[in-house]
């Protein structure tokens, strides 16, 4: 199977998350309607062909994945986040504030994730059950919650987001919360749990709550759902414009939804709601944190090329990649031209200012090793929140403080902007201890 045959039946897995293996004709059915909405939106563009992208898998192939640092780097040069369009110099943080990051966000908006719309339904929700249980040895409350988004417009299309919390029982008020872009599947029958505690049971143990958000309930994994879903719903199930949302945006519109949610719930610390995600949900973390300035901490796993890997960078995934019928989806339709006509240095910003949105709050960004993670580009990633470490430093906070790409296992942990490469493969598994331990300089709660 080629990687894109490989995605389309991965993202029709999480389309449908009931069904854990789908059945090839639903996913022969996604990747058609996906491919027919691709060709739409490059006719729109009026872009005639894509360049391909890499391939991940087959090392003979023309077109195999560049891992070789001396080939990574064809565009050095970044967009400077701290020069206005105009070519001046931003001096304070009131030019930050004011001026210059609203000039990255519009960037952002009409170029790469696409703008939400200025009216969207609101969200009713409903806490569907509520039950007393023991996580490892800790009592909790679980909450199952759905929010109900209004579809009094356009009542063909429904949404319901799929939203779980929990809290410890024994908690003297609010608490902390770690929410994630994921699933809540139940244990499969005879699996072997991995070793040592869950991090849904290492958050527990600080005293904090745990939240997940399930995003394909937001909006589907797939190009094919694009006329479904929130985006679906907003544009009365119309195609996209060029500059509208991709999933992502929409992933992360969910996410502030569930945080108004929290505002409203006297067992969460609404201040202190924290954004994890990995890989496709470490790009829609990534995009939450920066957008919605409540978040208040994000542990980003393995976001990758759309996340915070830099787009100039020549490893593993590319623009091309997330700009193919497989990928599109998570970006606005404009993104497409950088994978065609464009190239990645005419992008007018890069992953570096998406960090720099999510200042003055705290960032881990986190990576597997290279043998098991490579695709995903440590160092792109690195250098993404190394290069922000100038907006950190003008709003007072901390960077890296260097911009020498650590040895793996060697966690750069004092400032504001964290970064650490595990020996694992495509997992956050291994650097949760390590996140926690960051996120306790920001967050804390009291039990009894």
């Amino acid at each position: 199977m080629n990687r894109s045959a490989l995605l389309f039946a991965l993202t029709a897995q999480f389309a449908f998350p009931q069904f854990p293996q789908q059945d090839p004709a639903a996913v022969a059915k996604i990747r058609a309607a996906s491919e027919e909405d691709h060709q739409k939106m490059m006719d729109a563009l009026k872009i005639d062909k894509l360049r391909r992208g890499a391939d991940g898998r087959d090392t003979k192939a023309e077109n195999y994945a560049n891992y070789d640092e001396s080939k990574a780097n064809p565009y050095p040069d970044l967009p400077d986040p701290l020069i206005f369009k105009n070519g001046k110099k931003v001096k304070t943080a009131a030019d930050w504030w004011d001026k210059r990051r609203p000039e990255i966000v519009e960037d952002f908006d009409r170029e790469i994730y696409g703008r939400v719309p200025k009216a969207t339904p609101p969200v009713k929700w409903e806490v569907t059950t509520t039950t007393n249980e023991t996580d490892g040895e800790v009592p909790i409350t679980k909450k199952r919650l759905v929010g109900h988004v209004d579809n009094s417009t356009f009542p063909e299309i429904t949404v319901d987001i799929q939203l779980v919390l929990v809290t410890p029982s024994n908690a003297v008020g609010p608490v902390p919360v770690i929410m994630e872009f994921g699933f809540n599947f139940p244990p499969r029958p005879g699996a072997t749990p991995p070793p040592g505690p869950t991090w849904q049971q290492q958050v527990l143990a600080k005293g904090w709550g745990y939240a997940i958000l399930t995003p394909t309930s937001i909006q589907p994994d797939n190009g094919a759902g694009l006329t479904q879903g929130i985006i679906g719903l907003v544009n009365k199930g119309q195609s996209r414009k060029p500059d509208d949302w991709g999933a992502l945006r929409a992933w992360a519109w969910g996410a502030s939804r569930a945080l108004d949610y929290f505002e409203t719930d006297k067992s969460v610390n609404a201040k202190q709601v924290g954004a994890e995600g990995h890989s496709r949900y470490g790009k829609a973390a990534a995009v939450a944190m920066a957008y919605d300035k409540r978040f208040a901490i994000a542990f980003i796993s393995s976001s990758g090329e759309g996340g915070l890997k830099l787009h100039r960078r020549n490893w593993g995934e590319l623009v091309e990649n997330i700009a193919s019928a497989g990928g599109y989806h998570w970006m606005a339709g404009n993104f497409l031209k950088y994978g065609g006509p464009l190239h990645w240095n005419d992008l007018p910003v890069d992953s570096h200012e998406l960090v720099a949105l999510c200042a003055p709050r705290p960032v881990f960004i986190s990576a597997g090793a290279t043998e098991g993670d490579g695709w995903v580009d440590a160092k792109g990633m690195f250098l993404a929140g190394a290069k922000a470490g100038v907006v950190y430093r003008l709003v007072g906070k901390q960077g890296f403080g260097t911009m020498e790409f650590p040895t793996i296992e060697t966690g750069l942990m004092d400032g504001d902007v964290a970064f650490r490469q595990h020996s694992g493969g495509h997992t956050p598994g291994p650097n949760w201890p390590t996140f926690i331990t960051f996120a306790s300089r920001y967050l804390s709660a009291k039990s009894r």
